[in-house]
């Protein structure tokens, strides 16, 4: 069954032109509230990280495109701090293997505006040290569903440190007391409801996980809603000056403090052997001159990249057929991997925005909406030069609000391969392979390696059957 008609997929939509919030997609803007907060945003101040500066960097993704268990999750990979990434990674699966069971499990009619989104933001990768926040919105969960965590890798001593890491034992007591001091006043925080906090580890543990150094060395703790007072409070942050954390922190907050601050030129925790990015050097002959009401054209999309080292063997593969398709890529991975997408162009593909990190789009406000295009926009130009004039809305979900949002066309889907679903390279190809008709817009995702895989498979077949792969843009240009 075809999934979507073929219409939708090739209608031109949207009528507002607004100005890029960012000028540079790498960059993660402050937000001024905590009703703003999405993924992907930092709720205070702190200096950015360029993640194509970090040698070996692999961003581990995953996603669906299915409206009832719409997820999306990233976190990054470190060479040299596996310990680490070990340990965002089994969070990420178990808040992915809870949402699954729960709201993709349920019998009331699916999870539509109801998404999961993981994200990622470097706060500090240098010298000894790497630190990383995950942010987390889950549409399901009680309240706003919003909640951060941070990450830290001491390089020095080879050791994953959690926040409280940051803080020297010995200081402990002087920290929390002045943490209270702050909090104490606000309204909604009770008293006593801090002190039993701060005095159980456990939940002391809890509610101090998502600490991070601003850009003039001050400490900012950050407290999801319901951590130290009532949920109807809000989140609450409070931010201990230089001159006063500086004595407090453990030789290891120090360093990352140090390196915050004064960042230095390179990233090295001692991993014995960091590998070098593979980048193809494909080039496009010229302009694509494929008539597509006179031969029988098809339009394949590969979303969610780029994906180091999946989307450079996609390259490869299709430079071989000369197939050029268009790429529908994310924020994030943009940043981290823009020598990927300058290689997609150089080879003649189209590079669509596909949102900064993801989330349902039909949940955001006009604002935010901006905002995740806007940025990935910024970055696809700083990447390639060009502005991107498609975009394809996570999870095909799309309303008034978001065409209104944008003047960016949008593009859904003839075929569904659902090859975040199924991990097997021969059913992906086959499913192509059977189910594609002349002028359809396929859909797939070179964040995973399987579907990659299909790839030559899906060429080969397809050729030999007289079809021509062509960019959407090259297909609607030429209907």
């Amino acid at each position: 069954m075809r999934s979507r008609p073929l219409l939708p997929s090739l209608l031109l939509l949207g009528s507002l032109t607004l100005t890029a919030a960012c000028a540079h997609g790498t960059s993660e803007p402050p937000v001024t509230s905590s009703a703003d907060a999405r993924p992907g945003s930092s709720p205070s101040p702190v200096r950015t990280v360029d993640p194509s500066k970090i040698k070996g960097l692999e961003i581990d993704n995953d996603s669906s495109e299915s409206n009832s268990c719409p997820f999306a999750t990233s976190f990054p990979d470190v060479p040299g701090a596996e310990a680490m990434t070990a340990a965002m990674k089994e969070y990420v699966d178990r808040r992915l293997a809870t949402f699954r069971s729960g709201a993709c499990g349920d019998d009331t009619g699916g999870t539509e505006g109801r998404d999961l989104n993981i994200s990622h933001q470097f706060l500090v990768a240098s010298g000894d040290v790497l630190g990383v926040r995950l942010t987390t919105q889950d549409q399901s969960a009680a309240a706003d569903g919003l909640s951060a965590g941070t990450y830290w890798y001491d390089g020095k001593a080879g050791a994953y440190r959690t926040a409280l890491g940051l803080v020297a034992d010995g200081s402990r007591d002087a920290f929390l007391a002045a943490l209270k001091d702050q909090l104490k006043d606000r309204e909604g925080v009770d008293a006593a409801y801090l002190d039993d906090t701060f005095s159980d580890p456990d939940s002391r543990d809890t509610a101090l996980d998502d600490m991070a150094f601003t850009a003039d060395g001050g400490l900012r703790v950050h407290f999801d809603r319901g951590d130290v007072g009532v949920p109807a409070a809000g989140a609450q942050t409070v931010t201990i000056p230089k001159k006063t954390i500086t004595p407090w922190l453990s030789a290891f907050g120090k360093r990352a403090q140090r390196q915050t601050v004064s960042p230095s030129r390179s990233l090295d925790l001692g991993a014995p052997h960091v590998p070098a990015p593979a980048v193809p050097t494909h080039t496009a002959s010229g302009d694509d001159d494929t008539d597509c009401k006179k031969v029988k054209c098809i339009a394949l999309t590969f979303d969610d990249g780029p994906a180091a080292p999946e989307t450079a063997t996609l390259l490869t593969y299709l430079a071989q057929y000369k197939a050029r398709v268009t790429f529908f890529t994310v924020g994030q991975n943009v940043a981290a991997h823009p020598d990927l997408v300058r290689a997609e162009a150089k080879a003649g593909h189209e590079i669509g925005n596909h949102s900064w990190n993801h989330p349902d789009l039909t949940g955001l406000t006009p604002r935010q909406i901006a905002s995740q295009l806007n940025r990935t926009s910024a970055a696809i130009k700083a990447a390639t030069g060009k502005t991107p004039t498609v975009f394809r809305p996570p999870y095909g979900a799309i309303n008034r609000t978001v065409k209104a949002a944008t003047t960016l066309s949008p593009v859904l889907w003839d075929v569904d391969t659902e090859d975040w679903k199924y991990r097997f390279p021969a059913k992906v190809a086959q499913t192509v392979i059977d189910k594609t008709q002349r002028n359809d817009v396929v859909l797939m995702h070179d964040i995973h390696a399987t579907s990659v895989a299909a790839v030559p498979q899906i060429l080969r077949a397809l050729t030999a059957r007289g079809y021509h792969f062509v960019t959407v843009s090259h297909l609607r240009a030429t209907l």
